[in-house]
């Protein structure tokens, strides 16, 4: 009797979001889940690890095809104690992180805890995709994705990705989705700013602020226009950022020290 795919999740809003317990109710079907997510939203973390401070690990439910775990470690950590401590005898045949409260196209993918995780379990060799949805609200409507994030689901479960790459797919907060498409990564950047405020007791404080610049609005087979016209983006990413065209330009170079 074939075995039902096991499923590893994480996210970095925190195990009790809305987006994750969806994601849970998405895919139990499609197999056994193991959730081992933050114990508190931990956005903004990348690849981020805790070295100086003790992690834990807790169950908090456990049921028939369904465990739940939380921890005080960032979403990176989640992942590496999930695979190092839960996984002796099976890893887990794909990973998936989300729904993130917000959108990661373009270069959020180096500042997001959301692909962080999906990274770092890329990097150990497990299949892996960040769903995010393009709503912050707590109160965010994940209905319409249902179907499609099944379906990508299912597909990375039938074909596998190769090794060392991952999907970062961002989903468009409308009530009804035009489809899909493989895009690359929108050219852009946050243009940031802080706030300056006077602290009460001395000093100064800053509250990070700023909005994303679209670098190629007019280009269509971006992540960015993709998502604006309301379809769902999937960007294949790699965790291998040499760049060859570079490298064999830099042959040219010359580094005789005299």
């Amino acid at each position: 009797m074939k075995k039902r795919p096991l499923i590893l999740l994480s996210n970095d809003d925190g195990f009790r979001a809305p987006g994750i317990q969806f994601l849970i109710d998405v895919l139990r079907p499609l197999g056994d889940l193991v959730v081992v997510a933050p114990q508190s939203g931990r956005s903004g973390m990348s690849a981020a690890l805790t070295v100086v401070t003790p992690l834990d690990l807790v169950i908090v439910s456990k049921e028939k095809g369904l465990s739940i775990y939380r921890s005080n470690g960032t979403p990176v950590d989640c992942v590496k104690l999930a695979l190092n401590q839960l996984f002796e005898d099976r890893k887990p045949d794909v990973f998936f992180s989300g729904i993130n409260h917000g959108s990661n196209v373009s270069v959020a993918i180096h500042y997001s805890g959301t692909l962080g995780a999906v990274i770092e379990a890329s990097l150990n060799g497990v299949p892996a995709v960040g769903f995010s949805l393009d709503d912050h609200s707590i109160n965010a409507d994940f209905g319409p994705s249902c179907l499609y994030i099944k379906q990508i689901a299912k597909q990375v479960l039938e074909h596998g990705l190769p090794e060392g790459h991952c999907l970062n797919v961002n989903i468009p907060a409308i009530p009804v989705l035009k489809g899909v498409k493989i895009c690359r990564q929108a050219r852009g950047r946050w243009v940031e700013e802080f706030d300056k405020r006077e602290h009460p007791n001395g000093g100064f404080y800053y509250w990070l602020t700023g909005n994303f610049r679209d670098d190629e609005p007019l280009s269509q087979d971006t992540d960015m226009y993709a998502l604006n016209e309301g379809y769902v983006s999937i960007v294949p990413s790699k965790i291998d950022m040499t760049s060859y065209s570079l490298k064999e330009t830099m042959k040219d170079w010359n580094f005789n020290i005299k």
